[in-house]
């Protein structure tokens, strides 16, 4: 696992729609929650999915942006996407090319180990956690993330509804 302090190695893979996707674009619109799972519609990632999802207008009000990355193909992602209704990408790595270079292979090059990390928009690697079955601690990760950009006062008010004045 890449410790905090290091550089986020940049990557290019297809999200669920097939359309290529860099870790320079992800981090575009602000620092990012890139989390590795094993595989989709697994009881195990799908409630981590699910968790995210949840919490996702709480990541998004900090400034926050995730996305996932597992081997499956993007027919897969898509599907585990729709049925879940999950607000934000995913991403394909059959070849495991990213999941190598964020040393999250599994013991022996087999399954994928369960990693969060957060990245900076410089791509350093700000924190992150590995847990394999204790799927919870990367919720209270991603909480933890969220709380420490609102003290620093790093939340987004949400937009004023315009209000048109009543006719006289």
């Amino acid at each position: 696992m890449l410790r905090p302090g290091s550089k986020a190695p940049e990557f290019i893979l297809q999200d669920e729609d097939g359309k290529d996707v860099s870790l320079t674009d992800l981090l575009h619109a602000g620092p990012l929650i890139l989390y590795f799972y094993p595989a989709d519609f697994t009881p195990g990632c799908t409630k981590e999915a699910c968790t995210i999802r949840d919490i996702h207008s709480d990541i998004q009000a900090v400034g926050l942006q995730v996305a996932g990355v597992s081997p499956q193909d993007a027919k897969s992602h898509k599907r585990f996407r729709d049925k879940h209704d999950l607000p934000f990408k995913l991403l394909c790595d059959p070849e495991k090319t990213a999941i190598k270079m964020y040393d999250v292979d599994g013991p022996l090059g087999i399954g994928v180990r369960r990693a969060t990390y957060l990245i900076n928009q410089d791509r350093s690697i700000q924190d992150a956690v590995q847990a394999d079955l204790r799927i919870g601690r990367h919720a209270e990760f991603i909480e933890k993330a969220i709380m420490l950009r609102e003290t620093a006062g790093l939340k987004r008010e949400a937009p004023a509804e315009e209000v048109t004045p009543p006719e006289s």
